[in-house]
């Protein structure tokens, strides 16, 4: 299973997401966040970011013309969207790097969109980086993978971990007055038996 820390900010969050190493890091595009960047910004980070890490670009509703010049210019090497992209969005984005798919789930119909969607992964959430979870019993027989996110912190990732997502996604929950905490992130990773790296380089996965 994977773990993708998102919402990194400063170069100080990147230096401990190298030093944690989950696999994946979110750079948040959208205009109304608290935590969006300029491209400039996150081209910045990106440089320092450990190529073994995967960077997500987070947007709703934008550009895909703006998308794709992140992904050309090696600033992002994964799309995430949050918005209503049609599916002919989604394959065109497809051509530049893997799209996940972010879906709200308050009910079990909102399931369907998510099991039926071309994006090459889906993320399960209960809202847009409103930090609660959703009714996760509503997942028992959701027949494809899915990157689970909403909610997430030390405190209940090891219950996540046992859902057996593909991924989870935590951003709010590993924060401390809206800046990312390093303590929180090394205690999420260590509540589902993930701890920092070695002095080799290697992981303790």
């Amino acid at each position: 299973m994977q773990v993708k820390f998102c919402g990194l900010q400063t170069m100080a969050d990147v230096d401990v997401v190298n030093r944690l190493h989950p696999d994946m890091a979110g750079f948040v595009f959208v205009p109304e966040s608290s935590r969006c960047l300029h491209p400039e910004e996150a081209a910045v980070l990106k440089s320092r970011l450990d190529p073994g890490i995967s960077a997500v670009g987070v947007f709703a509703n934008q550009d895909p013309a703006e998308i794709e010049m992140l992904v050309d210019t090696g600033v992002i090497d994964m799309i995430q969207l949050h918005g209503s992209e049609p599916p002919e969005i989604i394959r065109r984005l497809q051509q530049k790097a893997p799209v996940i798919r972010a879906f709200r789930i308050r009910q079990a119909s909102d399931l369907q969109p998510a099991l039926t969607s071309c994006a090459d992964h889906v993320l399960l959430d209960a809202g847009a980086g409103q930090g609660r979870t959703f009714d996760w019993s509503l997942l028992k027989g959701f027949a494809r993978p899915y990157i689970l996110a909403g909610g997430l912190c030390p405190e209940n990732a090891a219950a996540a971990f046992a859902l057996h997502p593909r991924a989870l996604d935590v951003s709010s929950g590993i924060e401390t007055a809206g800046r990312k905490d390093p303590q929180k992130m090394a205690a999420f990773l260590a509540a589902i038996g993930i701890h920092e790296r070695d002095t080799e380089g290697g992981t303790g996965r």
